[in-house]
């Protein structure tokens, strides 16, 4: 037995494996080393909740962000974030971002509250203690939202007319409905834990995961024919790529520090866009 063991050691020694071939990082090619600017992705809840989601609020479960409470955690949320140093914020506000400019101004004076929304609670706030000189609005429409909002009224329905008011997201299935139970567990974490912990919980990579995965497991995608895949990526794959070619649009160095805040069903494609560009360097939020 000491032989044979002594035999498979030798034949080892002299054949290495394939797993221990040294291959090169793509990295190598496609960097050659060089810094290239970080991002920081942010996914939030709608703190003033527009109710243009799919899943709507209770109103139990519904956060006062100007509560004393909700404004001491907000701090502790915002001194989490600031490790990151963000040199440009960008939010999910169209390119001009003025009113967010105007009511910071009104707020500084005292004259108005700033916004509830995350793009004036955090995104404003840290333009403030960063003293940057602009927040970037990123925001776009889709595809499919610009072509059926260019159509002739009057004009005969077509394949696009039919996509552009299928509810792709939800239904009365199973999995829709333990998405649903799911996002009312959701609803209730930022009521009774702190907004850091929300946003931790929130941000961790299962939770963005399964959080795309609403689009996809079930609901009016798995139509009979392609009607449901088709408006999946005319509309929500293809608004989330838009926003990152906003992003990119925006000048930036290799020094830079990028802070991107949106609504956490943005992430999950965000996500995936910065890990596959060797343009950027995705720095995870649980990990700062």
């Amino acid at each position: 037995m000491r032989n044979i063991l002594i035999a498979i050691i030798i034949c080892c020694s002299f054949f290495p494996s394939f797993a221990q071939k040294q291959f090169k990082n793509p990295d190598f090619f496609l960097r050659k080393g060089e810094q290239v600017p970080k991002v920081l992705l942010v996914g939030s809840f709608h703190f003033n909740y527009p109710g243009l989601d799919a899943h709507k609020t209770a109103e139990e479960d519904k956060i006062n962000i100007y509560s004393k409470k909700k404004q001491k955690e907000l701090q502790e949320l915002l001194n989490y974030i600031s490790k990151f140093r963000p040199t440009k914020i960008m939010v999910e506000a169209g390119k001009n971002t003025g009113y967010l400019h105007k009511n910071y101004n009104r707020y500084k004076k005292g004259e108005q509250k700033l916004h509830a929304s995350e793009t004036s609670q955090i995104g404003m706030r840290l333009v403030e203690r960063f003293n940057l000189d602009t927040i970037y609005g990123v925001d776009a429409p889709s595809l499919l939202f610009e072509l059926h909002q260019q159509k002739d009224s009057l004009a005969k329905l077509t394949y696009i007319d039919t996509i552009f008011k299928r509810h792709y997201f939800g239904g009365e299935d199973e999995i829709s409905k333990r998405y649903s139970e799911y996002y009312s567990y959701r609803n209730e974490i930022s009521v009774k834990n702190t907004l850091l912990e929300t946003f931790k919980y929130m941000n961790s990579n299962k939770v963005l995961n399964r959080g795309f995965g609403a689009y996809i497991a079930g609901g009016q995608f798995t139509s009979k024919e392609m009607e449901g895949p088709d408006a999946l990526s005319m509309l929500w794959l293809n608004r989330n790529l838009r926003i990152f070619r906003n992003i990119q649009k925006i000048e930036h160095s290799k020094n830079d520090r990028i802070l991107v805040i949106f609504g956490s069903g943005h992430i999950p494609i965000l996500k995936w866009l910065f890990e596959c560009t060797p343009e950027f360097e995705l720095v995870k939020f649980n990990k700062l």
